[in-house]
């Protein structure tokens, strides 16, 4: 639609970004089954692609999201959520610390687009078990 020599459009459709099939996301640590106290380093891995910051559109470039305690599937059409089990790393950071209290938990990292989407494929680590102890401090509580 045109008016007054102004293009409007609709909410924008972002098509999914094509990923080389090769492309491989990992956690370097924690290592699945591992039994850590908090704040836990996380570090992610990614071969094949590279790593920039969100909003850019450079190819076979991505951000780093990840999902902790995560149980809904992902929407390839929909941008990742950002809320405390979607952490949004779009400064290219590639680790974090976290602080978690203890239990189980899950961890999973998913490269993101330029606008937060997964990429075509998904390019997404394998889900890991890790299991957080009481600190020193709450032991002697």
């Amino acid at each position: 639609m045109c008016f007054a020599g102004i293009m409007l459009l609709g909410s924008p459709s972002y098509a999914q970004t094509p990923a080389p099939a090769d492309a491989e996301l990992y956690l370097i640590s924690p290592r699945d089954g591992a039994k850590l106290r908090s704040p836990i380093t996380v570090r992610f891995g990614l071969k094949n692609m590279g790593v920039t910051h969100a909003g850019d559109t450079a190819p076979n470039m991505g951000h780093h999201h990840l999902l902790v305690d995560a149980t809904d599937p992902i929407n390839p059409s929909e941008p990742l959520p950002s809320n405390k089990k979607y952490l949004h790393f779009g400064a290219g950071q590639t680790e974090t610390k976290l602080e978690l209290p203890p239990g189980n938990h899950t961890l999973q990292l998913v490269l993101g687009d330029a606008n937060h989407k997964p990429f075509k494929p998904v390019v997404s680590s394998k889900i890991i078990h890790i299991r957080v102890l009481r600190s020193n401090a709450d032991a002697a509580l």
